[in-house]
């Protein structure tokens, strides 16, 4: 009896320990916020601009030995880009990298390794990155429900009132540059900066006339640059006229 009892106590003793050295869980989720231009309220995504860069984002989530989760911002976060460590990048609390975008139809890897301060635990996480060629698209903007973003104009337009309004929106510009250029030209001509442009026939008759819209970073010669056009038809048989403000 006696020695099953040193046995029995033996082996409490021994897996006591196997409890209190329950390992800690680790994982990390990159996030890729492109640096690039939207208009406001747009629901969609913007995309990564060629010639820009995107904000890659590290969401780790760590939980330690006890059960309790381990600050993102004690973590150790090191960088690399295609197998290029980003010295300047890298170290406690650095969640987050600029990266640049990458050379058109070609992507680039974005790879982050987290580690806990003590080193027991650790994750990896990559994304692919490739870069989008800027576009300028055109929307009617109704009196009542503002701009009609569910649908760009296609290449013809019908101006079935007394005016119109219409709204250009450039996508996948960087942001770095600022903000896109606008110039409007109707017949070829010059009318209007901006986003905006109001349409309104003039004289009797009916006819039709090209307006396009160009968008253009500044900085530089190369600059991105993009545009759109459509033709509008408007008014009635006879002769006519038409500009824009």
């Amino acid at each position: 009896m006696r020695y099953a009892l040193r046995a029995t106590l033996a082996a409490a003793i021994l897996l006591a320990p196997a409890f209190a050295l329950a390992a800690g869980s680790a994982d990390v989720t990159l996030v890729v916020e492109p640096l690039s231009s939207a208009p406001p309220l747009y629901p969609g995504k913007p995309v990564v601009p060629l010639g820009g860069s995107a904000r890659v984002v590290a969401l780790a989530d760590f939980t330690g030995a006890s059960g309790k989760a381990i600050d993102p911002a004690s973590l150790s976060y090191a960088w690399n880009v295609d197998g290029v460590e980003q010295l300047a990048s890298e170290g406690v609390g650095k969640r987050v990298l600029i990266a640049d975008a990458p050379l058109e139809y070609r992507t680039s890897t974005v790879t982050v390794s987290v580690t806990s301060a003590d080193g027991a635990l650790s994750a990896n996480a990559s994304v692919d990155l490739a870069a989008a060629e800027p576009i300028v698209r055109i929307y009617d903007r109704d009196p009542l429900m503002g701009v009609r973003f569910d649908a760009a104009l296609p290449d013809t337009f019908s101006l079935a009132g007394s005016e119109a309004t219409l709204y250009a929106a450039p996508y996948a510009f960087p942001t770095a540059l600022g903000a896109p250029a606008l110039s409007w030209f109707v017949g070829g001509a010059l009318s209007q900066t901006g986003n905006l442009i109001t349409l309104r026939p003039t004289g009797q008759g009916a006819g039709t006339a090209t307006v396009s819209v160009t968008a253009a970073s500044k900085g530089s010669i190369d600059a991105p640059a993009a545009s759109d056009s459509l033709t509008v038809s408007f008014g009635s048989a006879g002769g006519g006229g038409f500009f824009g403000l």
